[in-house]
């Protein structure tokens, strides 16, 4: 007998070519019908919970293919600084933040974003006076450049004599001094001097962050972390304090370490997995550190950086591949996903057909060539919807009008039958799916300019960005035959929405929410308002 059943709804089961349902049965954690109420009724009896669905959508639980998701947890702890809209308004809350704050406090997060205020990069001068006390070390919402006041900088032994580090600047006013932004491996100088974070703090911020995604849908996250990150979620496991699915990828320069790890230890189970290895090529767009071709048309002397050397990251894709391992690296500008693409097309080559799912993490500036290739060498686009609706708002400036067609190509990727998995890059951007969903289907600004889409010919539809949410980003972590869809037989991980986003009109689906996360066929949060 099923131990729960969700009845009379729209039950969208995300398999091409399969109508939608109007019931779910769930038996030990697994899916076990999915058809007409008339046929899943007879299933229930006096054991079984049954939820009036009442014309709700149902779909698969959201994944989120690209997450900081242990910093998302200290980062909602945090000062935000994300809707920080003026200078004197990004410096007032450093201010207030730090006052309640005992001396010698490090105070980080941020999430600013300078556009806001018309581009002007924020300096240390505006928030020494007011944190004497503190070393304030806050990053701007694409986590590729920080301000660092006079007490971070000291810490780190940053003065004028200071060099620019391999993949990274130091921005310096005038006379030569650092003006306390640092772009990218330059952030590295005060992070190295940061204090360590303990275990408790660790899983306080796991707990946090994982209560937050279960409140937005999200039953699995693929977190771009760390090894502290990766003990975390075995700690959470052993003490089943896991709630949600985690995909745990460390840095590629750990590469060997993690080949190691796997021949002791395996690759994990369906609650907590690994086997991956992140690298980055180049910075962000909002930075000016992403890698293009041509210079940018608001910084002409500058076509981005290179963030890792590329001898070293070629002979580490090349290593890992060869290891066995999933390879997943950062690229935002054309020339850096160029040249990754190749990179990607060489190792193939060198190492051999296998099942090895490349990722290209945001794949956000794309040459026309570069879109048709994804398909062809069965590279995934991992791509944060929402990313198109912030940076609508002031890309056009960095890259020009020719450049920024094929920016957030979702649809010409799609098109070209690339598999696309979509998330959120929180705490770059919101963890929501309802946002990115929007994002995706309407490609709406945030600033309101765009009321029929930015770049509107690559909106899409929503079935298809709701596959990008689930068997899409499954497909990403080698997960989808377990997950991804409602079908018989696979983890029973779905999610009830506040409406029938089938049948409502695509502007308003930024006023859907959550009713329901169901993780194993346990029900994991429930809106209290949504109750029966």
């Amino acid at each position: 007998m099923p131990d729960l059943v969700l009845r009379d709804g729209v039950v969208w089961t995300g398999v091409e070519g399969r109508e939608t349902a109007e019931a779910v049965a769930i038996s030990e954690g697994r899916i076990v019908a999915v058809g007409s109420n008339s046929t899943i009724d007879p299933l229930s009896d006096d054991s079984t919970r049954v939820v009036q669905l009442a014309g709700r959508a149902v779909t698969p639980g959201f994944i989120d293919a690209h997450t900081h998701f242990v910093s998302g947890g200290f980062q909602l702890s945090s000062i935000d600084l994300r809707d920080a809209d003026t200078p004197e308004e990004f410096a007032d809350r450093i201010e207030s933040f730090a006052a309640g704050a005992p001396p010698g406090t490090w105070i980080t997060g941020g999430g600013w974003d300078h556009e806001l205020w018309g581009g002007e990069l924020p300096q240390r001068r505006w928030i020494d006076a007011r944190t004497p006390d503190h070393p304030v070390f806050v990053q701007r919402l694409d986590i590729h450049m920080a301000l660092a006041n006079r007490v971070a900088l000291q810490a780190a032994g940053v003065t004028s004599a200071t060099e620019d580090p391999p993949g990274g600047s130091i921005v310096r006013d005038e006379h030569g001094e650092p003006t306390g932004i640092l772009k990218d491996e330059a952030m590295d100088l005060v992070l190295r001097v940061m204090p360590t974070r303990t275990e408790r703090q660790l899983d306080e911020a796991l707990d946090a962050a994982a209560h937050h995604a279960l409140s937005l849908g999200v039953t699995q996250i693929h977190d771009m972390g760390s090894w502290a990150n990766l003990a975390t979620y075995q700690r959470a496991q052993t003490q089943g304090r896991l709630p949600l699915r985690v995909y745990s990828v460390v840095p590629m320069r750990d590469w060997e370490r993690m080949r190691d790890y796997v021949a002791e230890h395996g690759v994990g189970g369906d609650r907590l997995w690994w086997g991956a290895v992140k690298a980055f090529v180049d910075g962000s767009l909002g930075s000016t550190t992403a890698w293009f071709h041509e210079p940018y048309s608001d910084a002409p002397d500058s076509t981005g950086l290179v963030v890792t050397d590329p001898s070293d990251l070629s002979r580490w894709i090349l290593g890992a591949d060869a290891a066995g391992l999933h390879v997943i690296v950062h690229a935002i500008g054309d020339r850096a996903n160029d040249w990754l693409l190749d990179t990607y097309a060489g190792v193939a080559t060198t190492n051999g057909d296998r099942d090895r799912r490349f990722r290209i993490e945001h794949a956000q500036h794309l040459t026309a060539d570069a879109i048709g290739r994804f398909a062809e060498q069965g590279v995934i686009a991992s791509m944060q919807p929402f990313h198109a609706a912030d940076d609508g708002r002031w890309a056009e400036k960095r890259v020009g009008a020719e450049r920024i067609r094929t920016t957030y190509p979702f649809r010409s990727l799609l098109d070209a039958g690339a598999t696309l998995a979509f998330g959120s890059d929180w705490t770059v951007a919101p963890l929501d799916p309802i946002v990115g969903i929007d994002a995706a289907v309407s490609r709406r600004t945030l600033d309101g300019m765009h009321p029929e889409g930015w770049i509107p010919e690559q909106r899409i539809p929503l079935e298809d960005t709701l596959r990008a949410y689930t068997s899409g980003a499954a497909r990403s972590g080698f997960m989808e035959d377990r997950v991804g869809t409602v079908e018989n037989g696979k983890l029973a991980d779905l999610v009830v929405l506040s409406r029938d986003v089938f049948a409502m009109d695509p502007h308003d689906l930024g006023d859907v929410r959550v009713d329901i996360t169901i993780v194993d066929g346990q029900v994991a949060y429930e809106r209290p308002s949504a109750r029966e």
